[in-house]
């Protein structure tokens, strides 16, 4: 099977390598950066296409060899670049974080026969399989949260945090309204807002806030109550409230010295030098997901816990690891027909189908990636 991956950046360097591994995978990495496409050419079995793909309105005769198509572009242009791998007609799996809806392209998807699994990382992603697993498993879901993070391993002020993916992506996730469901209502609440203090298990206590990641599950799911939260370092969040107050991440364009810039865009700038993973620093990720509802008529709880670490042999990052990972697990159910739904596909539909979560969890578990969960019965709450 021929496999593109648009992207080589942390996250898609890491994907394009862990499929050049299967035999039957014959991968080509497309990134318009040619000293990445040619450092992963040397590091792995691929080869190499540069290409600027906000330059090309039409990705036909760029995939006209793909069987199967991995979008690992950052979120500004993620719409975009899926709208185009659709209208390629190529079956696709997206990591890619986009504002846009993304069901917007299911019309089209189905249209042209074309599989497409949206937000396919570790949250949206992996949270996602999980609840959709328990929907098949549970008779009632009363209560959906998730709390995840990346996080430098060693804390530097005043930030306490490196992006181990675009500081952009980063950014406008502080800008971007929470949306939430409470009593079966959606609920919008400032991004980085409700602070609280929460202990998880290996790193202590984190703080976490609201930011908009439930995305699809406002509409596939029908939970009367649903929560993500991002986490960092305590004292993260009031540091960005700062900033955003001050205007640094306004996107308005200003006029500086005869030159006009969106403050957001100098301030990914400014913070890329800081937040940039140094050589010897490492990263790691938590996650936990709670799931309440009634399961063979008792009220139960799923706790799913996560804590991964960099890999020192690999050198990959966690967070490419728990997002890469999680892709190439679902490349590999479209790529054998375990998953084949038509049109656009959240993640949530993909753990709804037997078997799909067993197998991404032993995907992950083979590459040192591990969930550790815990079931137990509790009092029904109102």
């Amino acid at each position: 099977m021929q496999i593109s991956v648009l992207g080589s950046g942390l996250v898609g360097g890491a994907i394009v390598k862990d499929l050049a591994q299967t035999p039957d995978f014959h991968v080509t990495v497309i990134d318009r950066n040619p000293d990445a496409v040619h450092r992963l050419e040397s590091e792995a079995k691929v080869r190499g296409c540069i290409a600027d793909l906000n330059a090309l309105d039409d990705f036909s005769r760029l995939l006209s060899d793909a069987d199967l198509v991995v979008c690992a572009v950052p979120g500004y242009m993620g719409f975009s670049t899926l709208q185009k791998v659709i209208a390629a007609c190529k079956n696709v799996v997206d990591i890619s974080f986009f504002a846009e809806d993304p069901f917007l392209l299911d019309e089209p998807a189905q249209q042209r026969n074309v599989t497409a699994v949206i937000d396919c990382g570790v949250a949206p992603g992996l949270s996602n399989i999980l609840l959709g697993d328990l929907t098949r498993r549970m008779e009632r879901i009363e209560r959906y949260e998730c709390y995840v993070g990346g996080l430098p391993e060693v804390r530097r002020r005043p930030f306490e945090y490196k992006a181990v993916f675009s500081p952009l992506d980063v950014l406008e996730e502080y800008t971007r309204p929470a949306r939430f469901v409470e009593c079966g209502r959606e609920v919008v609440r400032p991004a980085l807002s409700d602070v609280e203090l929460r202990n998880f298990p290996h790193i202590g206590t984190l703080e976490a806030f609201n930011t908009d990641g439930l995305r699809t599950l406002m509409r596939t799911m029908q939970i009367p109550f649903m929560k993500e939260k991002t986490l960092r370092y305590p004292g993260h969040a009031d540091l960005m409230a700062a900033l955003r107050e001050s205007g640094f991440l306004s996107k308005e364009p200003l006029e500086v010295a005869g030159v006009r810039v969106a403050p957001i865009q100098l301030t990914a700038k400014l913070l890329f030098k800081q937040w940039r993973l140094q050589p010897g620093e490492r990263d790691l990720t938590v996650m936990q997901v709670g799931v309440e509802g009634v399961e063979a008529g008792h009220s139960v709880r799923y706790t799913y816990d996560l804590f991964d670490r960099y890999d020192d042999v690999a050198g990959v990052t966690s967070m490419a690891r728990t997002t890469g990972y999680t892709c190439t697990a679902v490349v590999r159910l479209v790529a054998s027909g375990a998953f084949r739904r038509i049109g656009v596909c959240p993640p949530e539909l993909v753990g709804q189908t037997p078997g799909c979560c067993e197998a991404v969890l032993d995907h992950l578990a083979a590459r040192g990636v591990r969930v550790a969960f815990r079931r137990e019965e509790i009092e029904h709450r109102v």
